[in-house]
C-alpha cells in the first residue's frame, strides 16, 4: 500500500511563499506521475500541477510563474514551491500519485492559507 505524506501548510501573508512536500512511501515513486491539485470547501478539486517520471513538467495556466513541481526520486518526494501567493490560493492542497496502471494515491491534504 502507497502511503503520501503532504506537509509545509500553513498560514502565510499575501506576496510570501511556501514550499510543499509530499513524502511517499513504497516502490510505486519513481515510476509515477506525481501532481498538486488543490480544494476549496464547495467547490470541486482543481488540478495545479504534474511532473512525470522523466521530468516533464505541466501547469494549469494560471499558475505558470508563481508555482514550481519538482522531485527527488532519491528521498521519493515531490515539491510545490509557490511564490507570491495570494488570497486566493487559499486551499487543501492534495498530493497524488498516477501509477502507470492508471491507478491514483493521494494523500490527505495539507492547510494553505493566505491573508491579505
Amino acid at each position: 500500500q502507497v502511503q503520501l505524506v503532504e506537509s509545509g501548510g500553513g498560514l502565510v501573508q499575501a506576496g510570501g511563499s511556501l514550499r510543499l512536500s509530499c513524502a511517499a512511501s513504497g516502490s510505486i515513486f519513481s515510476t509515477s506521475a506525481m501532481s498538486w491539485y488543490r480544494q476549496v470547501p464547495g467547490k470541486q478539486r482543481e488540478f495545479v500541477a504534474q511532473i512525470t517520471s522523466g521530468g516533464k513538467t505541466h501547469y494549469v495556466d494560471s499558475l505558470k510563474g508563481r508555482f514550481t513541481i519538482s522531485r527527488d526520486n532519491a528521498k521519493n518526494t515531490v515539491y510545490l514551491q509557490m511564490n507570491s501567493l495570494k488570497p486566493e490560493d487559499t486551499a487543501v492542497y492534495y498530493c497524488a500519485a498516477l501509477r502507470p496502471t492508471g491507478y491514483t494515491d493521494w494523500g490527505q491534504g495539507t492547510q494553505v492559507t493566505v491573508s491579505s
